[in-house]
C-alpha cells in the first residue's frame, strides 16, 4: 500500500489507545516503579521506560527488569505490574493535545471513529470513560478477538462493528504493530510519531503516512 491509499475521505478512522489517543505512560511507568521499589529496586527513570509503554507489561518489565516472557519470573512480575496498573489506572494519564479538536472534528464531519488496543478490557473498559473517549463508535480491546495486533483481526473486527469496509478505514497507531496489523488488514495506515513508538522510527514502518500531531490529521483529510 501507497501514499495513494489516503486519496479518499474515509468512512472511518480507527486508533490505538495508548500512546495514540492517550498518554498513559505516567500512570504505566508509575506501576512498574511501585514494583521495582517493592523488590527493593531503584526505580527506572521515566524517560527509559515512556518509550516502552506501549508494548504494556510485557515491554516495561523487559525494560525494568531485564527479564522476558519466557523467563519463569516473568508471571509474577507482570500480576503484580497489573494489579498496580489497576489501582492506580488513571492517577495522571490524559489525552493528548488537541485529540478532543479533533474527533469533535471527525464526528462533525461524519466520519466514524473506534479503538483497537491491545490493553484488555479489563482495563480499556474502566480507562476510557475516565479519559473522555466514551463515545467512540466501537471498542476493541486485546482480548476482544482471538488474536491481538499485530493479526488484524481486532482491526476487522472493528470494521465489521461500523459496517464500514475495512479499505475505508485508516488506522492510526504508535507502534510497529499497529502499521503491521493495518496492511493485515487492508487498511491505509497512519504513524503517530507523537507517541511512544518503542524502539524504532516510524518512518521506518512502511506506514502510508507519518503525522506529528493528532490535529495533523484534520489536515490530511482537508487535503482530499
Amino acid at each position: 500500500m501507497t501514499f495513494d491509499a489516503l486519496r479518499a475521505v474515509p468512512l472511518a478512522i480507527l486508533f490505538d489507545l495508548d500512546g495514540t489517543l492517550a498518554d498513559t505512560a505516567p500512570d504505566l511507568v508509575a506501576a512498574v516503579n511501585a514494583l521495582q521499589r517493592a523488590n527493593r529496586l531503584d526505580p527506572t527513570p521515566y524517560k527509559a521506560l515512556r518509550p516502552f509503554a506501549s508494548a504494556g507489561a510485557r515491554g516495561l518489565i523487559g525494560a525494568a527488569f531485564g527479564v522476558k516472557p519466557e523467563d519463569a519470573v516473568f508471571e509474577t512480575l507482570k500480576n503484580a505490574f497489573l494489579s498496580n496498573y489497576e489501582n492506580a489506572i488513571a492517577v495522571k494519564s490524559h489525552l493528548f493535545e488537541g485529540v478532543t479538536t479533533m474527533l469533535a472534528e471527525l464526528e462533525s464531519q461524519g466520519i466514524q471513529w473506534g479503538i483497537v488496543t491491545n490493553k484488555a478490557a479489563r482495563f480499556t473498559d474502566v480507562l476510557i470513560p475516565k479519559i473522555g473517549l466514551q463515545h467512540a463508535g466501537c471498542v476493541i480491546s486485546g482480548d476482544t478477538t482471538p488474536h491481538a495486533k499485530p493479526h488484524p483481526a481486532p482491526l476487522l473486527e472493528a470494521a465489521a462493528r461500523l459496517n464500514v469496509h475495512p479499505s475505508q478505514c485508516w488506522y492510526v497507531g504508535d507502534d510497529l504493530r499497529d502499521i503491521q496489523a493495518g496492511h493485515a488488514a487492508g487498511m491505509p495506515t497512519i504513524a503517530a510519531a507523537w507517541g511512544y513508538c518503542g524502539t524504532s522510527a516510524p518512518g521506518d514502518w512502511a506506514a502510508d503516512v507519518v503525522l506529528h500531531k493528532p490535529l495533523d490529521l484534520l489536515a490530511q483529510i482537508a487535503k482530499k
